[in-house]
């Protein structure tokens, strides 16, 4: 499948990552950053702890206008629908400033969002974990400490190289991921002045 691209070239970015240190905040091995009541689109508010009986939970930062974002919404939905039943949580979290739950609202319902998408005003969330662009995701063991840091996958479209999936598999699998990080690409966050 094609996925929508925009012109918006000038707004994308890639976050290089060489090692283990991948970007200031959370790093491979340690535990994640709590998160604590950050409202959702489903008028509910979620912590990082509602998971803590999943045997892994992608964290991903994401919004609603990065056409790279936008792009991966349909694999995101795909993702959740095969690994929910299998013990795997996975919470969107939006930081970007000149976003609001209502317009967050709208292209969850719109995009058939079947994961919690939650608002962080404040920005810390994306601050903690160190989070430079959207989509960047991070996967969580049951012990909630970060296994693999980056992208989704290798390619926007057609992908070859399924990052996420292969370190949740072996996460599954009892195995220790064999993939740390890869490069996260996508949009510059939006942060406040």
């Amino acid at each position: 499948m094609i996925r929508p691209f925009s012109l918006a070239l000038a707004a994308v970015a890639v976050v290089s990552m060489a090692g283990v240190g991948f970007a200031a905040g959370v790093d491979v091995g340690e535990k994640a950053p709590e998160f604590k009541e950050l409202p959702t689109t489903e008028g509910k508010k979620i912590s990082l702890s509602d998971f803590a009986e999943s045997k892994a939970t992608v964290v991903a930062f994401t919004c609603n206008n990065c056409p790279v974002a936008v792009a991966y919404q349909d694999d995101f939905v795909n993702f959740t629908k095969e690994y929910k039943d299998k013990g795997v949580s996975f919470v969107a979290i939006n930081v970007n400033t000149g976003e609001d739950l209502q317009k967050m609202k709208t292209r969850a319902e719109e995009a058939g969002f079947n994961f919690p998408y939650a608002y962080d005003a404040s920005q810390e969330t994306a601050k903690a974990y160190g989070a430079r662009v959207t989509p960047h995701l991070y996967v969580l063991d049951n012990n909630r400490e970060v296994v693999y840091i980056g992208a989704f996958d290798n390619a926007q479209n057609n992908a070859s190289e399924h990052y996420v999936k292969t370190v949740v598999d072996s996460l599954l699998a009892g195995e220790k991921p064999q993939v740390e990080g890869k490069s996260a690409f996508g949009c510059g966050i939006q942060w406040k002045r």
